[in-house]
This record gives structure tokens, C-alpha cells and sequence, in this order.
């Protein structure tokens, strides 16, 4: 008999063996199972100080289960910690910004002159501006690198002023009170202990009658203002907290996400710090609106001979005429009305929640509930009505400009901004155009900049303090290297010296299987014996 058993091939019918599971199919499962990214990328990690090179698994971030189950649910749990700590803080979030350093004064002096020399040499000397302009950017990179925020001023001084247009309201929209906004951001409170805030949902308005989710008449279906009503609802969302923070008179603050509804119109849900009154919240849904000054893309130009590039003008021309297609900047200057405005549904919901009960409880995961899932896995096309009634509007989106940059705007004797020999007449990558979004935004998750003073990143951090807080209680370090000395890189596709994904994965569930026991004594230290606290078993236990 050999030394070590042999493992024996499955027996049985094909069939039979059909119905085993896949190796990769089991790996899969058992990274769920303990929370492992399943398609993780290979960077390769160098430690300056000890030459030791090393390939590290890092995990994809999807926010999608269908694409990986534990990266979207690590995801979800960081915007529920985020949503929770800032609905009902107490106290404001301090954005204090650091001033500038000597570094940064250092450097913007030093671009300061290379713009004065790069003014002096653009009419004359290109290649003298080129250099400069390289050397610009070269600063502008290092400032960023040093921590700043903001827009640089251009080095090229615009030779046309942006359009203006009248801030009138417009006659068809009611009025609203108007206060100057105070710096407070926490909600007031009530009897001296209550602090209500509030959750809010907003929709998009009708385009016609709509059961189970598709048009009662597809012929009467307005598909045009739906589809631009997808592609400007973030914008008109941005105009309405504008507005909500003009009337209350403070600072409101908002967790948000965006949800398509069944019949595939983007909807709101709001988590909103302080107490509003609902006539209010209702009055600024009525009252607000977006007005979209686009040249009017309502008549479609070039159908089937489209526009043509010219290397030498480096310009779209007309494929018959060979004329130059009006630029985006000389467009917009002769729009005279909007070509679109954008307004919510009557349909408005707000609430007022109490924090630290069960409802905030509940409501945060009704706000989070679908931020795991596509667009296409919340509103699914079940039904050939619901399928044609996507197909619908999917035709009209492909043919609607998503921004001032997009190649839709070709079709329609527009060149837009940035066009180049790579932009292609009428095919837009942008996320609105794609089948599967149907033109949702591509943030689903908004909150605002005081929510809760931190930002993603810092939520995260904030986790993995507490963790190894909780094992260095136990006698547990976990040394962190020197940032500074890690050099990282990303692999090159077939690298020979890369393991093997699945070999990747294998090794992270061994880590995480270890950790998680390390982070299991730990809460069981903190614990203590179970003597020590209050009896709370069923049965007593025996003397």
C-alpha cells in the first residue's frame, strides 16, 4: 500500500459528475464565506530598506454582489457606519483648513514666474511655450502632491466671457422665502432632549399613465422628457438643496442615495440632519426647477452620412458641404430659451425620525438597500412589456447629450467641447447611454461635505483603528511598515513570477481565517468571564 492515500478520480455517469461542483466554483464559496475578495488585482510591493519583494492580493472595490459578494458588502457597511454617525450628531463637524505651508508658497511662486515667462514667449516661440507649459503641469502635480485643493487659474487667458444668464424665476414657478444661511449645521432641539431629523423621498414627475412598471399607451409615453429628465435629475437634485438651505436659514446636511423606480425613473432618498416641517420640504419640491441652456437638440441632422474629421482644421465638417459644424461655445451664445427644464413629481415623502431608535435603525437600511445591486438587478425587465418599454427608452437616451463633451451632439450639427479624430459621431461612452443604467446617475450615493466630517476613507480608518485597539488589548501588535518605504507597483499582464490568482485568494482566507480568531479573543477578553456579568442564561448553571 502506497505511503500517502491517493485521491480517486469521481465515479459515475457523466451526468453525475456534471452536477459536482467546479474547483474555481468552490474557492469562490469558501472566499464568501470569509469575506475575500474573489477577483482581487496583483500589485507587487518593494520594501526599500530590507530589498524584499513581495505580491500582494488587493481587492477590487467592486460595489456590485454579482460581482463580488464581499468587497460590496465591506461597501454597504462603511455608508451605513457613515449614515449613521452623522444623522443625528450633536455636535458640528470640524473642516477647519490647515494653512497653506512654506512648500506650497515655495512652489506657487515659482509657478507664478514660469506663467509670466510662458505669457511673454506663447505669441512667438512654440517650442519655448511647450517646455513651459510641461514644466507648469510638472508644479501643478507636486502642489497636489502636497495636499490642495481647488483650481489653479488657466494658463491661457479666455478670449471669450462665459455666457450669463438672467437668475429671474421663472413666471410658471412659485416664489420662495429666502434667508441668509447661518454656518450651524446640527438640527435644533425639542423639550430639551429631542433632536428629530428627517428622511425624505423625491421623484421624478409623470410622462403618461404607468401599470406595473410600463406605459398604459408606449405611443403616448413622453420618452424624450423622460430620458432628459435621467440625464439632469443630479443636477436638479443639487438646485433643490440649494433651495432647502435658502428657506430653513442653516447649513442642511444630507445622505442621499439615487434608486431607479419600477418604471425606471431615477428617485431620492434622503437622510437630512434637523428637523424640517414638511409644508416646507413641500414647498421647495414645488418651487424647484433646472433650466438647461444647450443649443435645442430636438431635430436630429445627420442620420446616415455623418460627420467627417478634418486633421487639417482639426474640426468636424459637414460629409456633403465639407463646412465646419458649429462649435459648442459659438452654439450655446445663440441659445435664447433652455433647451429643457427639468422639475420633481407631486409624489413627496418626508418623515421625521428620532435618532438611536429602531426606525433610524430601519431607514438607514432602506437607504442602503439596493447600493449592492446594478441598475439592471433593481428594475428588472421580467415582462416583454417592461422589456420594450426599456428598449424605448434606451433608443432615446442613445440619442440624448449626456454633457458638453458628449459625441451625440454631432448628430445634431453640434461639434462638442474636446472633439478629437477619436470621437465618434453619435457614440457617447458615457454612463447614461449604456442599456444597463438607463440613465441613472452615476453617483448613487451623495452626502454632503459636513455630513459627518470625515470623509469614506476615514470611516474606513476609523474601523481599522477600533480592530487593532481591540487586539493590542490582548497582547496583540500589528506593526504597520513605514509608508515611506513601501514601493508599489502594478504587475504587467503575464508576469511569470505572478502567483496564480487562485493561489492569491487560497493564502488570503488562511489570513483571514487567523484574524478573525485573533479579533475573536479579543471581544471575548473584553467580555471578561462570564461570571462576571449578569446572569443572563435560561437555566442556572450547576454548583
Amino acid at each position: 500500500m502506497a505511503d500517502q492515500e491517493q485521491i480517486q478520480p469521481a465515479t459515475g455517469t457523466r451526468a453525475e459528475r456534471m452536477r459536482t461542483p467546479l474547483a474555481a466554483d468552490v474557492i469562490r464559496a469558501t472566499a464568501e464565506k470569509h469575506g475575500v475578495c474573489v477577483r482581487p488585482f496583483t500589485m507587487e510591493v518593494g520594501d526599500t530598506e530590507t530589498g524584499e519583494l513581495r505580491y500582494v492580493p488587493v481587492p477590487c472595490g467592486s460595489t456590485v454582489e454579482s460581482v463580488c459578494l464581499p468587497c460590496a458588502r465591506k461597501a454597504k457597511a462603511l455608508r451605513q457606519a457613515q449614515c449613521r454617525e452623522g444623522w443625528h450628531t450633536t455636535e458640528e463637524p470640524v473642516l477647519a483648513a490647515e494653512p497653506p505651508s512654506e512648500d506650497h508658497k515655495e512652489l506657487l511662486t515659482y509657478r507664478a514666474d514660469l506663467v509670466a515667462a510662458y505669457r511673454e514667449v506663447v505669441e512667438h516661440d512654440q517650442a519655448e511655450a511647450e517646455e513651459l507649459r510641461e514644466e507648469i503641469t510638472g508644479v501643478d502635480a507636486e502642489l497636489r502632491q502636497l495636499g490642495m485643493r481647488g483650481r489653479l487659474p488657466a494658463l491661457d487667458v479666455p478670449t471669450k466671457r462665459a455666457v450669463k444668464r438672467s437668475t429671474r424665476r421663472r413666471q410658471d414657478a412659485p416664489n420662495l422665502p429666502r434667508q441668509k444661511v447661518a454656518k450651524t449645521t446640527v438640527g435644533r432641539e425639542y423639550a430639551g432632549k429631542f433632536r428629530p431629523s428627517m428622511f425624505v423621498t423625491l421623484t421624478c414627475d409623470t410622462y403618461g399613465p404607468v401599470r406595473d412598471g410600463a406605459p398604459v399607451d408606449p405611443a403616448r409615453y413622453d420618452y424624450r422628457r423622460a430620458a432628459r429628465d435621467a440625464v439632469h435629475f443630479s443636477a436638479l437634485v443639487d438646485r433643490w438643496w440649494q433651495n432647502l438651505r435658502r428657506v430653513v436659514g442653516w447649513d442642511a446636511q444630507y445622505f442621499a442615495t439615487v434608486e431607479p423606480q419600477k418604471r425606471t425613473a431615477p428617485h431620492l432618498h434622503a437622510a437630512i440632519r434637523g428637523a424640517i416641517p414638511h409644508d416646507v420640504i413641500r414647498q421647495v419640491t414645488e418651487a424647484t426647477y433646472h433650466q438647461v441652456w444647450w443649443p435645442s437638440h430636438d431635430q436630429i441632422v445627420y442620420t446616415e452620412r455623418l460627420p467627417v474629421w478634418d486633421p487639417d482644421t482639426r474640426a468636424f465638417l459637414d460629409p456633403d458641404t465639407r463646412e465646419p459644424l458649429t462649435g459648442w461655445d459659438d452654439a450655446v451664445d445663440q441659445v435664447e430659451d433652455p433647451a429643457h427644464v427639468v422639475t420633481f413629481g407631486r409624489q413627496v415623502h418626508s418623515k421625521g425620525i428620532l435618532g438611536g431608535t429602531e426606525e433610524a435603525g430601519r431607514h438607514i437600511g432602506y437607504l442602503t438597500k439596493y447600493l449592492t445591486k446594478s441598475t439592471g438587478e433593481v428594475v428588472e425587465a421580467d415582462t416583454a412589456r417592461l422589456r420594450d418599454h426599456h428598449d424605448r427608452l434606451h433608443a432615446e437616451l442613445s440619442v440624448t447629450p449626456c454633457s458638453p463633451r458628449c459625441a451625440v451632439w454631432l448628430i445634431y450639427g453640434v461639434q462638442p467641447k474636446g472633439a478629437s479624430s477619436k470621437t465618434t459621431p453619435g457614440h457617447c461612452k458615457g454612463r447614461a447611454h449604456r442599456r444597463t443604467t438607463l440613465g441613472l446617475p452615476g453617483r448613487r450615493v451623495l452626502v454632503s461635505r459636513k455630513w459627518s466630517g470625515k470623509t469614506l476613507d476615514d470611516h474606513k480608518a476609523d474601523r481599522k483603528a477600533s480592530v487593532q485597539q481591540a487586539l493590542a488589548a490582548i497582547g496583540i501588535e500589528k506593526p504597520q511598515p513605514d509608508p515611506a518605504r513601501l514601493v508599489w507597483r502594478k504587475v504587467e499582464p503575464g508576469d511569470p513570477q505572478v502567483p496564480p490568482r487562485p493561489h492569491l485568494v487560497m493564502r488570503a482566507i488562511a489570513e483571514r481565517i487567523t484574524w478573525k480568531a485573533e479579533y475573536d479573543r479579543a471581544l471575548l477578553a473584553a467580555a471578561g468571564p462570564p461570571g462576571d456579568g449578569p446572569e443572563t442564561s435560561a437555566t442556572q448553571l450547576a454548583a
